[in-house]
């Protein structure tokens, strides 16, 4: 089924865990000029870096990929998203594709696959998920949801559930960071304030499901590879990346 949608990119310079990580090189290529080729080969009409960094917004143009400015005063990415559909005067149908800038190993298949999942299923926005076991459910990094049985999520955690009490359970569903949403929702949610269990859980997508919005979820067709968040993440990803070009 083909799809019209676009991707933004948020990258910002000034991470706590790893300053200006969009511009880390792995292999010869900035980690935001990789995270810009996994997106230009999925069949987005149009791929665009959302970032508050003049510094990034150069890189960016400088391996001839497209960068917006955006303000240094979002609260999040989708707020740096929505600025971007602005400027760049999106209609309220277009469906946009919210791709992390530290997530160089997201297999292209996985970003038109989350469009297609938004575009013919009726729900406010989509992600995708993952089967995980029990020792990966155990990481609060690894975050989990559990799903209706028509594929909307009911809840996100980073604490393990279902929780299983019969202790035979070792298979899970651990979420992966992608998401698709219309123009109009996102100028929603941006103007939605953060709800008690997003602040405990700091989960920004549990700001939908409090509001009563949907968000539907389902198996990616490929496994992606760990985001970057830490010096040992970069060098892990560094080397996967190395292995898989020989």
């Amino acid at each position: 089924m083909a799809v019209d949608f676009r991707i933004v990119i948020p990258a910002r310079y000034a991470s706590q865990r790893l300053p200006g990580k969009p511009l880390r090189e792995i292999n010869g290529k900035s980690m935001i000029e990789w995270v810009y080729l996994a997106a230009r080969q999925s069949e987005a009409g149009e791929v665009v870096v959302a970032t508050d960094d003049q510094r990034i917004a150069d890189a960016v143009n400088g391996f001839g990929g497209s960068a917006c400015l955006t303000s240094s005063a979002h609260r999040s990415g989708t707020d740096r998203i929505l600025e971007v559909t602005q400027k760049l005067g999106w209609s309220d149908d277009t469906i946009v594709v919210n791709l992390q800038g530290d997530e160089p190993l997201m297999p292209s298949v996985n970003i038109t696959q989350v469009a297609r999942l938004l575009a013919r299923a009726d729900c406010d926005m989509a992600t995708l998920h993952k089967s995980i076991d029990a020792a990966a459910a155990a990481d609060p990094n690894q975050v989990k949801l559990v799903l209706d049985k028509d594929g909307r999520a009911r809840y996100f955690s980073r604490s393990v559930i279902p929780f299983d009490r019969s202790g035979e359970t070792d298979r899970y569903l651990g979420h992966i960071g992608i998401y698709a949403y219309r123009v109009a929702f996102i100028e929603t949610f941006s103007a939605l304030p953060p709800c008690e269990l997003e602040l405990a859980e700091s989960l920004e997508q549990l700001r939908s499901l409090c509001n009563g919005y949907s968000i539907c979820s389902e198996l990616a067709q490929a496994s992606p590879g760990p985001g970057i968040d830490t010096e040992q993440d970069l060098a892990r990803v560094t080397e996967m990346m190395a292995k898989k070009a020989r």
